[in-house]
C-alpha cells in the first residue's frame, strides 16, 4: 500500500511506494534533501517528523540516537512510513539540474602514493562529460556486483575524469583488488554524482575543513575548485592522522598554503612516531581546532572522515557557538559502524 510524504516548508506531495524509504521516495520524485552514505551511517539527511510515524532499518546510533528517535527525528535514508507521514526538510537548490548518470570508465593510471592509499584515474568516454559539485562522490560498481562509495578528489573543471583516493583495508573486498589486481585499462561503470557534501559558495563566511585519512579526497576537489574560481575567503585545513606516513600527500596542501595567502594548512599527528621527528601539532584533530578557536560563531566547516571525528567535531563546535546549519559532513565508514537499529 502506497503512502503519501509531505515535505514543509514546500509543501510538495510525494507517493511512497512500498518499502521505499523518504529519502528514495524524495530523490525518485526529483527532490534534491540532504544526503550522505545513504546507509544510516553519517547522519547527514537527518530531520524532524512533524507528524505520522516511521521504522528504521539498521542505522549507525552515532547518526541517531535513542534521545533523538523520542524527539521525533529520523534518518531519511532509513526512515520508512508506517501510514502518511509530514516531514520539515529544506531543498538544495545546488544540485536540482544535475543529473545522475551511470558511466563507463576506464583505469589511466594508478598511483601508490603512500604505504596504503592508491590514487586512482578513471577516464571517462571521450562523448561524456561529469557535471558534478566539489566534494560530491560517486558509487563503483564492482566486478562481483557490488558498490563501494569513494569521493571525488578532483575538481568540476577537470570534467573529463575522476580521481579517486583509495585506502586499502586488510580483507577488504574492492580495496584488496585494486592494490593487487587492477590493471591499468580496465573498465568500470559508476554512478554519480552523490550526495550533498560541497562547498557552499553563498556565503561569505571564513571556512574550517578538518578530515582525517582518506577524508582529504573531496576536500582537495572543494579547495581546488576554490582557488580556481579565485574564492578570498580565509580558509584553515586541518587533516589529521596517526603517523607521518599516513598523511599521503602533504606537499599538496603545503604547496598551496605558499601559493594562496588566504589559505592555511595544519596537519595534526595523534600518535607521531620517534622516527617522525614531529615538531607539529599533535592529538585529535577536532580538539587541535577548539585549541585554536575560542568561537565558532562566524564560521563555516567542513567535515570528512571517520565518523567518531565526525560526530565528536559536530558535537563541540556546536557547543562553540557553531550555528547547525554551518556544519557541513561527509562519514567515511564500514559495515563495522552500523549497528542493529536502536
Amino acid at each position: 500500500m502506497t503512502k503519501q510524504l509531505t515535505i514543509q516548508p514546500s509543501g510538495q506531495q510525494i507517493t511512497v511506494e512500498d518499502d521505499e524509504t523518504l529519502l528514495a521516495a524524495a530523490l525518485r520524485a526529483g527532490f534534491n534533501m540532504p544526503y550522505g552514505c545513504k546507509n544510516g551511517a553519517c547522519g547527514a539527511c537527518k530531520g524532524q517528523v512533524l507528524s505520522g510515524e516511521v521504522v528504521h532499518a539498521d542505522h549507525a546510533e552515532s547518526a541517531l540516537s535513542h534521545t533523538e528517535m523520542e524527539r521525533g527525528v529520523a534518518l531519511f535514508c532509513c526512515a520508512r512510513p508506517v501510514g502518511d507521514v509530514t516531514i520539515e526538510c529544506k531543498e538544495i537548490s545546488a544540485t536540482k539540474d544535475i543529473r545522475i548518470k551511470t558511466l563507463p570508465c576506464r583505469v589511466e593510471a594508478i598511483d601508490k602514493v603512500s604505504h596504503d592509499v592508491a590514487v586512482l584515474k578513471l577516464k571517462l568516454p571521450t562523448t561524456e562529460r561529469l557535471q558534478f559539485l566539489a566534494g560530491q562522490y560517486v558509487d563503483i560498481h564492482t566486478k562481483g556486483g557490488k558498490k563501494r562509495s569513494f569521493s571525488i578528489a578532483n575538481a568540476p573543471y577537470e570534467d573529463d575524469h575522476i580521481q579517486l583516493h583509495i585506502r586499502h583495508v586488510p580483507n577488504g573486498e574492492f580495496s584488496d583488488y585494486v592494490w593487487n589486481e587492477m590493471k591499468e585499462k580496465e573498465i568500470f561503470r559508476f554512478t554519480g554524482p552523490l550526495g550533498s557534501f560541497f562547498l557552499r559558495e553563498d556565503s561569505d563566511k571564513p571556512i574550517l575543513f578538518i578530515a582525517t585519512g582518506t577524508g582529504f579526497a573531496p576536500i582537495k576537489g572543494m579547495l581546488q575548485a576554490a582557488f580556481q574560481k579565485g574564492i578570498q575567503r580565509e580558509m584553515v585545513l586541518y587533516w589529521g592522522a596517526r603517523t607521518l606516513a599516513d598523511l599521503y600527500m602533504p606537499e599538496l596542501p603545503s604547496q598551496w598554503q605558499q601559493e594562496h595567502p588566504n589559505f592555511t594548512f595544519i596537519p595534526v599527528l595523534s600518535e607521531p612516531r620517534p622516527e617522525d621527528r614531529w615538531q607539529g601539532r599533535t592529538g585529535f584533530v577536532h580538539e587541535v581546532v577548539l585549541e585554536d578557536f575560542g568561537s565558532l560563531s562566524g564560521f563555516q566547516v567542513y567535515a570528512c572522515g571517520a565518523p567518531v571525528m565526525v560526530e565528536a567535531a559536530y558535537k563541540h563546535f556546536v557547543a562553540r557557538k557553531l550555528p547547525q546549519d554551518e556544519f557541513f559532513s561527509d562519514a567515511f565508514f564500514t559495515t563495522k559502524d552500523l549497528v542493529t537499529k536502536v
